[in-house]
Protein backbone atom coordinates (compact mmCIF):
# COMPACT_ATOMS: atom_id res chain seq x y z
CA UNK A 1 0.00 0.00 0.00
CA UNK A 2 1.08 3.45 -1.40
CA UNK A 3 -1.36 5.02 0.43
CA UNK A 4 -2.29 6.45 4.16
CA UNK A 5 -5.18 7.76 5.38
CA UNK A 6 -8.74 7.92 5.12
CA UNK A 7 -10.27 11.09 4.38
CA UNK A 8 -7.37 13.54 4.76
CA UNK A 9 -5.20 10.93 2.48
CA UNK A 10 -1.74 10.68 0.79
CA UNK A 11 -0.09 8.68 -1.94
CA UNK A 12 3.49 8.48 -2.36
CA UNK A 13 6.07 8.03 -5.25
CA UNK A 14 9.41 7.49 -6.08
CA UNK A 15 12.28 5.63 -5.83
CA UNK A 16 15.89 6.43 -3.87
CA UNK A 17 17.57 6.67 -7.11
CA UNK A 18 14.90 7.15 -9.51
CA UNK A 19 14.23 10.74 -11.15
CA UNK A 20 11.85 12.01 -8.14
CA UNK A 21 9.64 11.24 -4.93
CA UNK A 22 6.38 13.39 -4.44
CA UNK A 23 2.95 12.70 -3.24
CA UNK A 24 -0.61 13.66 -3.99
CA UNK A 25 -2.81 14.65 -1.21
CA UNK A 26 -6.40 14.51 -1.35
CA UNK A 27 -9.49 16.09 0.43
CA UNK A 28 -7.35 18.78 1.66
CA UNK A 29 -9.97 21.69 2.46
CA UNK A 30 -10.34 24.55 -0.03
CA UNK A 31 -9.68 27.84 1.55
CA UNK A 32 -6.68 26.44 3.36
CA UNK A 33 -3.52 29.21 2.82
CA UNK A 34 -0.81 26.71 1.26
CA UNK A 35 2.23 28.67 2.18
CA UNK A 36 5.18 27.22 -0.75
CA UNK A 37 7.78 28.74 1.67
CA UNK A 38 6.29 26.89 4.61
CA UNK A 39 6.75 23.58 2.94
CA UNK A 40 10.22 23.94 2.01
CA UNK A 41 11.27 24.86 6.18
CA UNK A 42 9.59 21.25 6.81
CA UNK A 43 11.67 19.43 4.32
CA UNK A 44 14.51 21.74 5.04
CA UNK A 45 15.16 20.39 8.19
CA UNK A 46 14.74 16.94 6.77
CA UNK A 47 17.52 17.63 4.47
CA UNK A 48 20.17 15.13 4.04
CA UNK A 49 23.87 16.77 4.69
CA UNK A 50 22.25 19.53 6.77
CA UNK A 51 24.70 19.14 9.58
CA UNK A 52 27.86 16.32 9.96
CA UNK A 53 25.25 14.10 11.89
CA UNK A 54 23.57 13.03 8.73
CA UNK A 55 24.14 11.23 5.68
CA UNK A 56 26.24 13.79 3.43
CA UNK A 57 24.64 13.25 0.36
CA UNK A 58 23.72 16.72 -1.10
CA UNK A 59 19.75 17.27 -2.29
CA UNK A 60 18.80 20.44 -2.00
CA UNK A 61 15.40 18.78 -1.68
CA UNK A 62 13.30 21.51 -3.51
CA UNK A 63 9.43 21.37 -3.64
CA UNK A 64 7.08 21.64 -6.52
CA UNK A 65 3.37 22.73 -6.07
CA UNK A 66 2.09 20.62 -9.53
CA UNK A 67 -2.00 20.78 -8.48
CA UNK A 68 -4.94 21.84 -6.27
CA UNK A 69 -3.27 25.27 -5.52
CA UNK A 70 -4.01 28.49 -6.53
CA UNK A 71 -2.89 32.10 -6.19
CA UNK A 72 -1.46 30.50 -2.81
CA UNK A 73 -5.16 28.70 -1.52
CA UNK A 74 -6.04 24.96 -1.52
CA UNK A 75 -8.92 24.47 -4.01
CA UNK A 76 -10.09 21.52 -3.10
CA UNK A 77 -8.77 19.58 -5.82
CA UNK A 78 -6.03 16.60 -4.99
CA UNK A 79 -2.34 18.52 -4.47
CA UNK A 80 0.42 17.21 -5.68
CA UNK A 81 3.66 17.82 -4.89
CA UNK A 82 6.98 16.98 -6.29
CA UNK A 83 10.94 17.06 -5.22
CA UNK A 84 13.48 15.98 -7.91
CA UNK A 85 16.61 13.86 -6.59
CA UNK A 86 19.34 15.13 -7.93
CA UNK A 87 22.76 13.55 -6.39
CA UNK A 88 22.36 9.61 -6.84
CA UNK A 89 25.30 7.52 -6.66
CA UNK A 90 24.48 4.16 -8.07
CA UNK A 91 27.95 2.60 -8.53
CA UNK A 92 28.23 2.71 -4.73
CA UNK A 93 25.43 -0.42 -4.89
CA UNK A 94 27.20 -1.81 -7.85
CA UNK A 95 29.00 -4.66 -5.25
CA UNK A 96 25.63 -5.23 -3.18
CA UNK A 97 23.14 -6.19 -6.48
CA UNK A 98 23.03 -9.66 -5.84
CA UNK A 99 23.46 -9.13 -1.68
CA UNK A 100 20.92 -9.07 1.18
CA UNK A 101 22.10 -5.95 3.02
CA UNK A 102 21.56 -6.95 6.78
CA UNK A 103 19.03 -5.70 8.24
CA UNK A 104 17.67 -3.99 5.13
CA UNK A 105 14.20 -5.01 3.54
CA UNK A 106 16.54 -6.30 0.43
CA UNK A 107 15.78 -10.17 1.21
CA UNK A 108 11.90 -9.64 2.11
CA UNK A 109 11.42 -7.40 -1.03
CA UNK A 110 12.94 -9.56 -3.05
CA UNK A 111 10.76 -12.75 -1.59
CA UNK A 112 7.47 -10.25 -1.79
CA UNK A 113 8.26 -9.32 -5.69
CA UNK A 114 11.02 -11.55 -7.07
CA UNK A 115 12.55 -8.58 -8.31
CA UNK A 116 14.28 -5.15 -6.57
CA UNK A 117 15.93 -2.19 -6.93
CA UNK A 118 19.40 -2.39 -4.91
CA UNK A 119 19.85 1.61 -5.72
CA UNK A 120 19.89 2.27 -1.96
CA UNK A 121 16.47 0.31 -1.67
CA UNK A 122 14.94 1.95 -4.29
CA UNK A 123 11.42 1.74 -3.20
CA UNK A 124 11.92 0.83 0.85
CA UNK A 125 14.60 3.39 1.08
CA UNK A 126 14.04 6.30 3.76
CA UNK A 127 14.41 9.20 0.68
CA UNK A 128 10.69 8.09 0.50
CA UNK A 129 9.93 10.71 3.41
CA UNK A 130 10.59 13.49 2.08
CA UNK A 131 6.94 13.04 0.68
CA UNK A 132 5.83 12.17 3.68
CA UNK A 133 7.20 15.23 5.23
CA UNK A 134 6.44 17.55 2.52
CA UNK A 135 2.75 16.38 3.10
CA UNK A 136 3.05 16.91 6.77
CA UNK A 137 3.35 20.29 6.51
CA UNK A 138 0.40 21.44 4.22
CA UNK A 139 -1.46 19.17 7.51
CA UNK A 140 0.19 21.45 9.86
CA UNK A 141 -1.00 24.09 8.34
CA UNK A 142 -4.42 22.44 8.79
CA UNK A 143 -4.09 22.07 12.37
CA UNK A 144 -2.67 25.47 13.04
CA UNK A 145 -6.21 26.32 11.30
CA UNK A 146 -7.62 25.32 15.39
CA UNK A 147 -4.38 26.35 17.41
CA UNK A 148 -3.02 22.07 17.35
CA UNK A 149 0.49 22.10 17.55
CA UNK A 150 2.44 18.75 17.22
CA UNK A 151 6.39 19.43 18.70
CA UNK A 152 9.11 16.60 18.69
CA UNK A 153 12.72 16.33 19.69
CA UNK A 154 15.33 13.61 20.06
CA UNK A 155 14.50 12.35 23.60
CA UNK A 156 17.95 9.51 23.50
CA UNK A 157 20.80 8.16 21.92
CA UNK A 158 22.55 5.26 22.10
CA UNK A 159 20.94 5.12 25.43
CA UNK A 160 21.69 8.70 26.73
CA UNK A 161 18.06 10.01 27.78
CA UNK A 162 16.78 13.53 28.14
CA UNK A 163 15.99 15.08 31.65
CA UNK A 164 13.64 17.65 30.34
CA UNK A 165 11.46 18.44 27.43
CA UNK A 166 12.04 22.00 25.80
CA UNK A 167 11.07 22.01 22.37
CA UNK A 168 12.05 25.36 21.54
CA UNK A 169 16.17 24.85 22.14
CA UNK A 170 14.84 20.93 19.94
CA UNK A 171 14.38 23.69 17.28
CA UNK A 172 17.78 25.42 17.20
CA UNK A 173 19.82 21.77 18.18
CA UNK A 174 21.67 20.40 14.99
CA UNK A 175 20.57 17.29 16.65
CA UNK A 176 17.23 18.21 17.30
CA UNK A 177 18.20 17.40 21.55
CA UNK A 178 15.07 18.14 23.73
CA UNK A 179 17.70 18.50 26.75
CA UNK A 180 20.71 21.15 26.17
CA UNK A 181 22.47 19.24 29.38
CA UNK A 182 22.63 16.11 27.10
CA UNK A 183 23.30 17.20 23.60
CA UNK A 184 27.02 16.93 23.88
CA UNK A 185 26.79 13.42 24.46
CA UNK A 186 24.18 12.38 22.46
CA UNK A 187 26.22 13.87 19.55
CA UNK A 188 29.38 12.64 21.10
CA UNK A 189 27.33 8.55 20.60
CA UNK A 190 26.59 9.81 17.27
CA UNK A 191 29.75 10.56 16.11
CA UNK A 192 32.03 7.98 17.48
CA UNK A 193 29.26 5.77 16.09
CA UNK A 194 30.07 7.03 12.40
CA UNK A 195 33.88 7.19 12.92
CA UNK A 196 33.80 3.62 13.49
CA UNK A 197 32.13 2.71 10.35
CA UNK A 198 28.98 1.91 12.91
CA UNK A 199 25.51 3.48 13.81
CA UNK A 200 23.46 4.01 17.03
CA UNK A 201 19.79 3.63 17.99
CA UNK A 202 17.55 6.89 18.92
CA UNK A 203 14.46 8.11 20.50
CA UNK A 204 12.13 10.58 19.67
CA UNK A 205 9.28 12.28 21.85
CA UNK A 206 6.24 14.12 20.08
CA UNK A 207 3.83 15.86 21.66
CA UNK A 208 0.80 16.82 20.32
CA UNK A 209 -1.44 19.90 21.67
CA UNK A 210 -4.45 21.72 22.22
CA UNK A 211 -5.96 18.51 20.59
CA UNK A 212 -10.05 18.89 20.71
CA UNK A 213 -11.32 16.08 22.94
CA UNK A 214 -13.32 12.98 20.75
CA UNK A 215 -11.23 12.64 17.89
CA UNK A 216 -10.95 8.73 16.88
CA UNK A 217 -12.34 6.41 15.16
CA UNK A 218 -13.77 2.96 17.16
CA UNK A 219 -12.95 0.56 16.92
CA UNK A 220 -11.08 -0.26 13.93
CA UNK A 221 -9.49 2.49 13.44
CA UNK A 222 -8.78 4.19 16.88
CA UNK A 223 -6.52 6.93 17.40
CA UNK A 224 -3.63 5.57 19.50
CA UNK A 225 -3.99 2.60 16.45
CA UNK A 226 -3.85 4.60 13.84
CA UNK A 227 -1.06 6.58 15.64
CA UNK A 228 0.77 3.33 15.82
CA UNK A 229 0.29 1.75 12.37
CA UNK A 230 1.29 5.51 11.04
CA UNK A 231 4.68 5.40 13.23
CA UNK A 232 5.64 1.79 12.74
CA UNK A 233 5.56 2.71 9.01
CA UNK A 234 8.34 5.12 9.06
CA UNK A 235 11.56 3.27 8.07
CA UNK A 236 13.73 2.04 11.25
CA UNK A 237 10.76 2.38 13.58
CA UNK A 238 10.77 -0.96 15.66
CA UNK A 239 8.56 0.51 18.64
CA UNK A 240 6.23 3.20 19.69
CA UNK A 241 4.85 4.12 23.49
CA UNK A 242 1.99 6.48 24.33
CA UNK A 243 1.45 7.69 27.35
CA UNK A 244 2.87 5.99 29.94
CA UNK A 245 4.34 3.51 27.49
CA UNK A 246 5.95 -0.25 28.47
CA UNK A 247 6.12 1.75 32.30
CA UNK A 248 2.02 1.02 32.54
CA UNK A 249 3.06 -2.69 32.52
CA UNK A 250 4.89 -2.08 36.12
CA UNK A 251 2.47 0.19 37.68
CA UNK A 252 -1.02 -0.62 39.63
CA UNK A 253 -4.14 0.50 38.59
CA UNK A 254 -4.20 2.92 41.56
CA UNK A 255 -1.11 4.36 39.97
CA UNK A 256 -2.19 4.22 36.36
CA UNK A 257 -5.21 5.92 36.57
CA UNK A 258 -5.81 9.29 35.55
CA UNK A 259 -8.45 10.69 38.27
CA UNK A 260 -10.30 13.66 37.29
CA UNK A 261 -12.03 17.08 39.59
CA UNK A 262 -14.12 19.74 38.01
CA UNK A 263 -11.10 21.03 35.80
CA UNK A 264 -10.04 17.98 33.79
CA UNK A 265 -7.74 15.20 34.58
CA UNK A 266 -5.44 15.44 37.45
CA UNK A 267 -2.40 13.62 35.28
CA UNK A 268 -1.69 12.28 32.13
CA UNK A 269 -0.13 8.93 32.41
CA UNK A 270 -3.06 7.63 29.21
CA UNK A 271 -1.15 10.21 27.36
CA UNK A 272 -3.74 12.08 26.09
CA UNK A 273 -6.26 8.97 24.35
CA UNK A 274 -8.80 6.46 26.21
CA UNK A 275 -10.78 4.05 24.16
CA UNK A 276 -9.26 5.03 21.05
CA UNK A 277 -10.27 8.55 21.56
CA UNK A 278 -8.65 11.99 22.65
CA UNK A 279 -9.64 13.17 25.69
CA UNK A 280 -8.05 16.79 24.77
CA UNK A 281 -5.15 16.24 27.36
CA UNK A 282 -1.72 16.58 25.49
CA UNK A 283 -0.72 13.13 23.18
CA UNK A 284 2.12 12.01 24.21
CA UNK A 285 4.47 9.64 21.78
CA UNK A 286 7.83 8.10 22.26
CA UNK A 287 9.13 6.47 18.87
CA UNK A 288 11.84 4.25 18.67
CA UNK A 289 14.64 4.02 16.03
CA UNK A 290 16.88 1.08 15.53
CA UNK A 291 20.42 1.83 14.40
CA UNK A 292 21.11 2.70 11.04
CA UNK A 293 21.82 -0.64 8.97
CA UNK A 294 23.78 0.69 6.88
CA UNK A 295 26.71 0.37 8.17
CA UNK A 296 30.23 0.36 6.64
CA UNK A 297 32.15 -2.87 9.47
CA UNK A 298 32.31 -6.03 7.20
CA UNK A 299 29.27 -7.77 7.56
CA UNK A 300 28.11 -11.18 6.62
CA UNK A 301 24.99 -11.71 4.30
CA UNK A 302 23.34 -14.22 1.64
CA UNK A 303 23.15 -13.64 -1.99
CA UNK A 304 19.94 -14.19 -4.49
CA UNK A 305 20.99 -17.77 -5.17
CA UNK A 306 21.29 -18.35 -1.29
CA UNK A 307 25.44 -18.51 -0.78
CA UNK A 308 27.08 -16.75 2.27
CA UNK A 309 29.42 -13.97 1.69
CA UNK A 310 31.03 -11.41 3.27
CA UNK A 311 30.75 -8.25 1.83
CA UNK A 312 31.44 -4.10 3.00
CA UNK A 313 29.32 -1.05 2.14
CA UNK A 314 29.91 1.84 0.24
CA UNK A 315 27.51 4.69 0.29
CA UNK A 316 26.68 7.80 2.25
CA UNK A 317 24.10 6.84 5.38
CA UNK A 318 22.83 8.53 8.51
CA UNK A 319 24.69 7.21 11.57
CA UNK A 320 21.70 8.03 13.39
CA UNK A 321 18.70 7.77 11.89
CA UNK A 322 16.24 9.08 14.70
CA UNK A 323 17.92 12.36 14.16
CA UNK A 324 16.16 12.90 10.96
CA UNK A 325 13.44 10.72 11.98
CA UNK A 326 12.29 13.24 13.92
CA UNK A 327 11.09 16.03 11.08
CA UNK A 328 9.36 12.70 9.38
CA UNK A 329 7.23 11.65 12.98
CA UNK A 330 6.29 14.84 13.63
CA UNK A 331 4.96 14.96 9.96
CA UNK A 332 3.54 11.60 10.14
CA UNK A 333 1.67 12.26 13.61
CA UNK A 334 0.22 15.37 11.63
CA UNK A 335 -1.00 13.73 9.21
CA UNK A 336 -3.07 11.04 11.04
CA UNK A 337 -4.22 14.14 13.57
CA UNK A 338 -5.12 15.94 10.40
CA UNK A 339 -7.15 13.11 8.91
CA UNK A 340 -8.93 12.63 12.38
CA UNK A 341 -10.34 15.93 12.42
CA UNK A 342 -11.81 15.76 9.02
CA UNK A 343 -13.28 12.10 10.41
CA UNK A 344 -14.45 13.79 13.16
CA UNK A 345 -16.48 17.11 11.43
CA UNK A 346 -18.97 13.79 9.92
CA UNK A 347 -19.45 11.97 12.79
CA UNK A 348 -22.96 13.23 14.47
CA UNK A 349 -25.96 15.46 13.53
CA UNK A 350 -24.54 18.31 16.02
CA UNK A 351 -21.46 18.49 14.08
CA UNK A 352 -23.04 18.73 10.82
CA UNK A 353 -25.69 21.14 11.55
CA UNK A 354 -22.62 23.64 12.39
CA UNK A 355 -21.08 22.80 9.35
CA UNK A 356 -24.19 23.25 7.24
CA UNK A 357 -25.92 26.32 9.54
CA UNK A 358 -29.49 23.75 10.54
Amino acid sequence: MNRFGTKFSITTFGESHGDAVGCVIDSVPAGLQIDESYIQSELDKRKPARTKFTTQRKESDEVRILSGVFNGISTGAPIALVIFNENQKSSDYENIKSLFRPSHADFTYFKKYGIRDYRGGGRSSARETAARVAAGAIAKKLLGEFNIRVKSGIFAIGGIEALEADFEYADKSEIFALDKSKEEAQKKAVLEAKEAGDSTGGCVFVKISNVPAGLGEPLYNKLDAALGAALMGINGVKAVEIGEGVNASKLKGSQNNDQMDENGFLTNHAGGILGGISTGADIDLKIHFKPTPSIFLEQQTQNEQGESVKFSLKGRHDPCIAVRGSVVANAVVSLVIADMLLLNASSTVKNLKKIYGK
